[in-house]
């Protein structure tokens, strides 16, 4: 369970942002340089969840349609045929990596099809970029994007109240967005394409969680809250009359609208010194809910109550489930019952010991009953059941003393709903994952319901570091934030549970011995005990190692290439070396304090170390370095490098930042010297996967940008030429912690993200076939036909897809397509083949993986392109010197 979400290298990251928009969300960009393609299947290494799902939004017409937002993982769709979810803001690109961070979302119940997202990380220093509003007509599958003159924080303090983003029920054009840092209440009126600042709005917030906070994150105004429209006081195509706002401001926590946002007035009679964490409404009934807490959360909050407000005569109502005096915790979560008027649900947010609590009401709030009850302390009673055996680490491996429980029912419940279709079925969001019951009305007839995780296709892990062991039972090992790390053994199955034995709450490193690979170690953060753990049997069971004086965080950790000795460099002290497993450490000379540290793969003596540009080695096991005569290399610290296995002294480093040295560097002598690749202009992650077929050298990853482009990269020719194996649709955001290939399968690779999990990549060309495109190929003989399809079209640019199908008697051994836009158009990417552009003049090439077209078969390749205007299609093609008929 997460107290809150830092992101992985904050001034690496925003020292490296670039620029350029992902065409996936509908923004143009110059032409880019013509980079090889592959096709790939992109897919998650199972954990299922794993972090803050702070929103969950039911369509209020539409049955089973659903969404979730994360605080830094985007958001997901509920697909009900496979009781999934699948991830809606991919396509996010590294340049606006901030709108991961989800702070809000709304589903319109006029035109199910439409759905918005408000998103923006942190709305101090730490991301860069304002926030925008995306708007989709076709449920996420793709994206508008509005961009605003301020930050958003999905990621900040509150971002569990809301929803700050509302949808008019009635006059679905309309659309409100509350704003935090006192920027105010704001509206659109044209469906979210445009913004306007709510002029006459008069509270824009003033609760700070803690104005102390130099570094901003604590110390924002959380601002507007929530917005709830009351549907009954509008018609279809009218505006609806009626709004109320929740405002961070424990004095003036809700205001009114009665004439469809004309003038705004305090709610008169409220209650005072809390904040208003939701506003939700039982139109039928006439009530307004508002669940309060002395805090904004999503982590802290002491006391709390809950208020009625009666629509219609003005009345306020205390229905606490508990007196104020009695509670430990605030209240946030609340949901109503659509289709049972009266019956109410509510959620203790902030409650952790022993564990948190949910209240339930079918009178309104009159009465309540609790999901459970002490009988004599510290023995429980429990309306419910939990299995957790689809994802079973929920356990935490724990084995608490009552009256605590493993699984717990959750922490951080601030978001809780049940589905407006189905009384039986509830949802809620917790710090790691999302619960669900599909037979809740169990809670009222007095048997037990069961509540299981809904959780499956949201991954929400931020990833550190990832291991690809050559042999043994594991087939990934990661380093995760907050849940620690994994060992899969079946990237399609969840593992049964986290490293243990210590449980970090953070892995920041791990390596395995490359030679003798059952030997792994790993480091990491934990409020008191040990933050260092080896394995002998493959990283399945763990130990604890001795920490050296003055340790406070993990840092990085080095294996010897036999697993005999280690180098560790943790935070708080000074770079260290062991034999054995660490039972003692001594202190490693000639290196700074906070270095990077790796091994040699082949030579168990040799590591290596970097810190601010200079480049270290040692020769004796790591009891002494020695600073490298190696120049030119980034003077930062954002850097990652690695060995080559089966190569000593074969060193590939990458990183840097934009104000000066960044790329990717080699070294065959040890890093006696760097040589830097022209070819990349920026790198941040390297790794090293299974040769090509026939290959001689390991095939590179990394995430990098090439050729202009921003983008995962795969080199089998050393880096010679250059593959782009993601796509628009595929770029998760941030992916600069970790990357690896697969020593045992080609092609496989592993991504790190900052809230997305391990994503892993397959290659369809499944022995390899170079990093770019083949020689001017033959010319073929033989009929050909060519379809031109356009796929989908924005303001200045366009997607299309094109089929080229062998109609002769005689296959191709390679093939070239030629043909001239008509329009002025350009390309600027092309996947599943190789490219050039002359003017209007365009010739595509084969790969070397789809050289060959039989007789009666075809090769389909697609791209992006920037237009000015219309958008003509090309009349003739021309592979090689003859004609093709179009379809």
């Amino acid at each position: 369970m997460r107290r809150t979400r830092i992101l992985t290298a904050v001034l690496a990251l925003t020292a490296g942002l670039l620029a350029g928009a992902p065409s996936a969300l509908a923004t143009g960009g110059p032409a880019k340089a013509p980079l090889a393609a592959d096709t790939y299947t992109w897919k998650n290494a199972r954990i299922d969840g794993g972090g803050f799902v702070p929103g969950i939004v039911f369509n209020r017409t539409e049955k089973n349609l659903a969404y979730a937002r994360t605080d830094i993982g985007g958001a997901y769709r509920w697909q009900e045929s496979t009781k999934t979810w699948l991830p809606l803001t991919d396509s996010v690109g590294w340049d606006r990596w901030g709108h991961t961070g989800v702070v809000s979302l709304a589903s319109d119940s006029v035109d199910p099809d439409k759905v918005y997202a408000a998103v923006g990380t942190y709305t101090n220093s730490w991301d860069p970029g304002n926030g925008a509003v995306l708007r989709s007509g076709d449920r996420g599958a793709n994206w508008q994007r509005a961009d605003l003159p301020f930050k958003l924080g999905g990621n900040m303090p509150g971002r569990g109240m809301g929803e700050r983003l509302a949808v008019d029920p009635n006059r679905n054009s309309v659309l409100y967005l509350g704003a935090p840092s006192g920027k105010g209440l704001w509206r659109s009126t044209d469906s979210g394409a445009t913004w306007s600042q709510v002029a006459n709005f008069p509270n824009v917030g003033n609760y700070i969680q803690d104005p102390t906070d130099t570094s901003g994150y604590a110390s924002d105004n959380q601002g507007i809250v929530w917005v709830t429209f009351d549907e009954s006081t509008g018609t279809p195509g009218s505006a609806t009359r009626t709004v109320y706002v929740g405002v961070a401001d424990k004095d003036n926590a809700v205001y009114r609208s009665t004439d469809a946002g004309a003038t705004w007035s305090r709610l008169a009679g409220q209650p005072t010194g809390y904040l208003a964490h939701k506003g939700v409404l039982d139109a039928k009934n006439g009530y307004l809910y508002l669940p309060y807490s002395d805090k904004g959360g999503p982590y802290d909050g002491g006391k709390g109550q809950l208020w009625r407000y009666a629509t219609a005569t003005g009345t306020w109502a205390n229905i606490s489930p508990v007196a104020e005096a009695d509670t430990s915790y605030g209240f946030s979560g609340l949901t109503v019952d659509r289709r049972r008027p009266g019956t109410v649900m509510a959620t203790a947010y902030s409650s952790w010991w022993p564990d948190t609590q949910i209240f339930r009401s079918t009178d309104s709030g009159a009465t309540w009953t609790r999901a459970w009850d002490y009988t004599s302390y510290p023995n429980r009673s429990n309306r419910f059941t939990m299995d957790v055996s689809s994802a079973p680490w929920l356990t935490f491996g724990g084995n608490p003393a009552p009256p605590e429980q493993t699984p717990k029912l959750g922490w951080m419940t601030e978001s809780l709903e049940i589905d407006p279709f189905d009384s039986n079925r509830m949802m809620y969001g917790t710090g790691a994952t999302i619960y669900g019951t599909e037979n809740l009305t169990n809670w009222d007839s007095g048997s037990q319901f069961t509540i299981k995780p809904m959780v499956q296709g949201l991954e929400e892990t931020a990833v550190n570091d990832l291991a690809a062991p050559p042999s043994g039972g594991a087939v990934l090992l990661s380093a995760l934030g907050d849940l620690g790390g994994f060992r899969h053994t079946d990237l399609t199955k969840v593992p049964s549970m986290m490293f243990t034995s210590p449980t970090f709450t953070t892995t920041t490193s791990l390596d395995f011995a490359e030679t003798n690979p059952g030997i792994v170690a790993r480091v990491g953060d934990l409020d008191s005990g040990p933050h260092v753990a080896f394995s002998t049997d493959n990283g399945a069971n763990w130990f604890a190692g001795s920490d050296p004086s003055g340790v406070s965080g993990g840092g990085t950790i080095a294996a010897a290439s036999d697993g005999g000795r280690f180098v560790w460099s943790p935070a708080g002290t000074g770079v260290r070396y062991a034999t054995g497993f660490g039972t003692s450490w001594s202190e490693s000379a000639g290196i700074p304090a906070g270095a990077t540290v790796e091994s040699d793969r082949v030579d168990p003596k040799t590591f290596y170390g970097f810190k601010s540009g200079k480049f270290y080695v040692s020769s004796d096991g790591g009891a002494t370095f020695t600073a490298s005569a190696a120049t030119g290399l980034p003077a930062g610290d954002s850097v990652r490098f690695k060995a080559l296995p089966g190569t000593k002294g074969d060193i590939w480093l990458a990183g840097g930042a934009t104000d000066g040295a960044y790329g990717l560097w080699h070294s065959t002598d040890g890093g006696t010297t760097f040589t830097k690749l022209p070819n990349v202009d920026q790198a941040d992650t390297i790794g090293f996967g299974k040769a090509a077929t026939g290959g001689a050298y390991q095939t590179l990853y990394t995430s990098a940008k090439i050729g202009g482009v921003r983008g995962i990269f795969r080199s089998t020719d050393k880096g010679a030429t250059w593959t782009r194996i993601n796509d628009d649709a595929h770029q998760w955001g941030w992916t600069g912690a970790a990357i690896t290939g697969d020593p045992r399968v080609y092609g496989r690779v592993y991504v790190s993200t900052n809230g997305r999990g391990v994503v892993y990549g397959e290659s369809s060309d499944a022995g390899g076939g170079g990093g770019g495109g083949t020689d001017p190929p033959p010319t073929p003989t033989g009929a050909c036909a060519v379809t031109y399809k356009v796929i989908s079209e924005w303001a200045g640019g366009f997607q299309a897809d094109v089929k080229l199908s062998n109609t002769g008697t005689t296959a191709w051994n390679g093939w070239s397509l030629g043909w001239s836009f008509p329009s002025g158009q350009s390309v600027s990417q092309l996947w599943n083949a190789d490219y050039t552009q002359s003017g209007a003049a365009v010739k595509v090439k084969n790969l070397n993986w789809n050289a060959n077209v039989a007789a009666g078969s075809s090769v389909s390749f697609g791209f992006t392109g920037n237009r000015s205007g219309t958008n003509g299609k090309p009349t003739a093609f021309k592979l090689g010197d003859q004609n093709c008929s179009v379809v």
